[in-house]
């Protein structure tokens, strides 16, 4: 299963992160995430929108919602066709896209689980509504997208997931001294 093998590098398996920061090297060509943007995004965010969630408990959107939430972070998932459905995830209402969650809420972080070529309408979106950072999961990477949201004034991180920068940089959730980005 997919997951299993993910969730070896949010617990730390060394040579497990040593492989993957392999990878994030040669995927991110030359985009670099900045440790100090990652711990603002982390420590400065509350509210997440987090764009492919699933309710199917294997995948990795599913985990990383549930964790955050659990480590006190407001997530509020996006998806289309569980949104039709009136789900609730995680005893958060789904929404169909950005534009509904950006009229109830005030949206720190848009956290995107899709394809590397569909991320870019999402950033974009992101921009639209005022969001303060994007962040593009493990595997995400769209550099001209990235570039855009710099431009529009967001942090952006990308090719990671947080629940690898947790441990890193020893943070165990929200900053709750601080009121927004």
């Amino acid at each position: 299963m997919r997951w299993k093998h993910l969730t070896a590098f949010a617990i730390g398996n060394n040579r497990r992160a040593r492989l993957a920061s392999i990878m994030s090297s040669k995927k991110l060509g030359t985009w670099q995430n900045d440790e100090q943007v990652i711990r603002r995004v982390l420590k400065e965010s509350k509210t997440i929108a987090l764009v492919g969630a699933s309710n199917k408990a294997e995948r990795a959107s599913n985990h990383v919602m549930s964790t955050m939430q659990q480590m006190g972070y407001k997530v509020i998932p996006i998806n289309p066709a569980l949104a039709k459905q009136n789900e609730l995830l995680h005893g958060e209402r789904v929404y169909s896209d950005l534009q509904s969650v950006s009229a109830e809420y005030t949206i720190d972080m848009v956290d995107i689980f899709r394809a590397s070529n569909a991320a870019g309408q999402f950033v974009d979106e992101a921009i639209e509504i005022g969001a303060k950072s994007v962040w593009l999961q493990l595997g995400v990477v769209d550099e001209e997208a990235g570039k855009r949201a710099v431009d529009a004034g967001l942090m952006v991180v990308m090719d990671t997931c947080p629940l690898m920068e947790f441990p890193k940089l020893g943070i165990s959730g929200p900053d709750d001294e601080i009121s927004s980005l």
